[in-house]
């Protein structure tokens, strides 16, 4: 089934080598590990290998554990609700004999677990997402070659240009690069000083325009059209912004860095706050109405008022938050955990709940389709796509080497995802 980008390369991805890749981190991300003083650990062989099965395996809805319950799930289960005020300093309430951070049994929830299961309310589909269809496979369309490591990639919806970003310059692809082996991109965007890196970058609504940071001493705006080129340079406080987020006005942008945010006016190019945050808890940042979200290695997701920049609520997830995403409606967050678990609150209810896998990861990132009937989660070498609000899986792809980032166009047509030196797209099958 041929797409924009032609005749896709095969239905079933074939591995090109076995196994990822063993070699060390570049300077560049060593750096950034230490930068927070908290440097990665090798995972045991135990828990970095499995088969795609074992862990497809998990993805079912009886599998799933629950473990958070809003004050409109517990009084429909007939439990004590919270007191008021409890829910901004401590973390979500628990099933019974559940907690964050202890082992789930793989077997099928007992007699009891299930009338537990049964009394949680579902969620109303019209709550979280607008109905639209959701893609049922994917065909890998071709590989695009960046030469060095993906740290973070954009694909836009309009022109189907994806921008692939790392160390000393960003790329940029379109139909007649991926036609040409995707060796060649359609422009090489050079920074100037060659030591910089791009870790994080996010599209503009109108995808008109590209904003992107790292390991430099500004955040970029990009104008991406007729022809990319830098707008302004967005003199940064810090030495590396983790992390973007864009409001769906474009008007507000987000750049985490260690143990504060940068608050942005985009349209006079002004820094409106640095905002002081929990040291470990600014590597993920996203924007929600007049809220924001910042969360990282102290494992608590915080919730800001951006208009008073008072904190209003705390959630303990007891797991190192790796990534934040929202829906298209900004009702829900995501947050994708070290251990492969996903939680989701409700950013207007107290409403909360968490996708517990237990497989320690080293990368997780999570992003929201624009239609709401999806999101896709990448963890290691693995990118799954799941309905929302069933949580059904959808399709899921295999790699031969770890899946740093991934995005999905804004038409819902393409995913593509970063790698160790390039970047992989395929087209979406409804």
């Amino acid at each position: 089934m041929p797409g924009v980008y032609g005749e896709p390369e095969e239905r079933r991805d074939v591995p090109e080598s076995s196994g990822v890749s063993s070699q060390p981190e570049p300077q560049v991300q060593q750096q950034l590990g230490r930068a927070y003083g908290v440097p990665w650990q090798p995972p045991s062989p135990t828990t970095w290998h499995g088969p795609a099965d074992q862990e497809t395996s998990m993805v079912n809805q009886q599998h799933w554990h629950l473990q958070g319950l809003g004050r409109s799930e517990l009084q429909a289960a007939g439990l004590p609700d919270a007191q008021p005020g409890e829910v901004a300093e401590s973390g979500p309430s628990f099933l019974p004999g559940s907690e964050v951070g202890q082992p789930c049994s793989s077997s099928p929830p007992g007699e009891e677990a299930q009338s537990w299961l049964r009394a949680i309310p579902p969620i109303p589909d019209e709550v979280v997402v607008r109905q639209k269809r959701a893609p049922q496979g994917s065909w890998k369309v071709g590989t695009l070659r960046h030469g060095k490591r993906v740290y973070t990639v954009a694909i836009s919806g309009s022109t189907h240009h994806v921008y692939t970003c790392g160390s000393g310059y960003i790329r940029v692809w379109d139909e007649g690069a991926l036609h040409a082996g995707g060796k060649v991109p359609q422009a090489q965007l050079d920074f100037q000083d060659r030591q910089d890196c791009v870790v994080t970058c996010k599209l503009f609504p109108d995808e008109q325009s590209l904003i992107t940071g790292g390991a430099s001493q500004a955040v970029t705006l990009w104008d991406l059209a007729p022809t990319p080129q830098v707008r302004a340079q967005l003199t940064s406080t810090g030495p590396t912004c983790y992390s973007l987020a864009v409001s769906s006005d474009a008007h507000i942008c987000l750049a985490g860095f260690q143990g504060f945010v940068e608050i942005w006016d985009l349209q006079n190019q002004i820094l409106i706050r640095k905002h002081q945050v929990p040291v470990y808890a600014s590597r993920c940042v996203d924007i929600t109405g007049n809220m924001f979200w910042t969360g990282g290695e102290d494992t608590t997701l915080y919730s800001w008022d951006l208009r008073s920049y008072q904190r209003l609520h705390q959630y303990d997830l007891e797991n190192e938050i790796l990534s934040i995403t929202h829906d298209p409606g900004e009702e829900w967050i995501l947050a994708g955990l070290r251990t492969s678990d996903i939680a989701f609150l409700h950013t207007l209810r107290n409403e909360k709940f968490k996708v517990v896998m237990k497989k320690y990861t080293r990368h997780h990132s999570l992003k929201f389709a624009s239609c709401g009937s999806y999101f896709v989660t990448a963890k290691d070498a693995c990118i799954s796509g799941l309905e929302a609000p069933s949580l059904q899986k959808l399709f899921q792809v295999e790699e031969s080497s770890g899946i740093l980032c991934c995005d999905v166009s804004s038409d819902n047509q393409y995913l593509v995802m970063g790698s160790k030196s390039s970047a992989i797209i395929y087209q979406l099958l409804y």
